[in-house]
């Protein structure tokens, strides 16, 4: 057993989250149309990275398992290739008990890890390629799909996400190419700018916020950044801490 597997959370007012209960607080929820949930971590002030550029330095035990859990729920895990670069991505890793709950849901053991580049540059030895069992997806622009699909050959799978400008990834485009394979509870690991755009399509569903019990000062981005102010008002659906001090807490869209 990790430290991540030992952490006890506890939602505010004081019920104890036991494994269960855990899973389904951050259930998908059922319905037609995709979902995408975002996860993400920031400071008490608010900065998405510590000094060093990456989030991880903000995380713990407790934050360690969320984003497990909540990739065992996902059908499929859309992540920046900014993020992927800087946070060394390799493939979904899963155990066999949680593979046996994705095939108890009905999904396949592991969920695909989700490439969003415009110009589809996807070097070949990232570990996102060289290190995983699902091939990732490539989510890319028209004009930069044939390529992509010539460079990287079976290592991943190309999707071509344009609608009226071929140049540029749609995401609202992508999130269609993903349910037409499936993928309809959409996990986004960021970074800001894929998590600012998902904002500016009025595409985002869900927030999954772990607030660090830490302050950071400095320039640190937020979790989102983006060329449109977008006002979006989200409800609370549950607030989670652990004895590290972090808080979790989902918000969903208000209807």
């Amino acid at each position: 057993m990790d430290d991540a597997d030992a952490v006890r959370f506890t939602l505010l007012g004081g019920e104890t989250v036991d494994e269960d209960r855990l899973y389904d607080l951050y259930a998908y929820p059922e319905r037609a149309r995709p979902l995408v949930r975002a996860n993400a971590i920031a400071s008490l002030d608010g900065a998405a990275t510590t000094a060093a550029g990456t989030s991880g330095g903000l995380g713990g035990p407790g934050d360690r398992r969320l984003f497990a859990v909540q990739r065992e729920l996902a059908d499929v895990v859309v992540v920046g290739m900014g993020t992927v670069r800087a946070e060394n991505y390799g493939g979904v890793r899963l155990n066999a008990a949680q593979r046996q709950r994705r095939r108890m849901r009905g999904q396949d053991e592991v969920p695909p890890i989700a490439l969003v580049t415009r110009t589809g540059t996807v070097e070949r030895d990232l570990p996102v390629l060289t290190d995983n069992e699902t091939p990732p997806l490539v989510l890319t622009s028209a004009e930069a799909a044939p390529a992509a699909r010539n460079r990287l050959g079976a290592a991943a799978v190309v999707l071509d996400c344009s609608r009226s400008d071929p140049h540029q990834v749609d995401l609202t485009v992508a999130i269609e190419r993903l349910a037409e394979r499936g993928l309809t509870k959409v996990l986004t690991e960021g970074g800001p700018t894929l998590l600012g755009a998902f904002m500016d399509r009025d595409l985002l569903d869900e927030l999954c916020l772990t607030c660090a019990p830490v302050v950071v000062g400095g320039a640190a981005v937020r979790i989102a950044t983006g060329g449109v102010d977008n006002f979006a008002r989200m409800r609370p659906a549950h607030a989670i801490t652990d004895g590290g001090g972090y808080l979790y807490l989902r918000y969903a869209r208000a209807r």
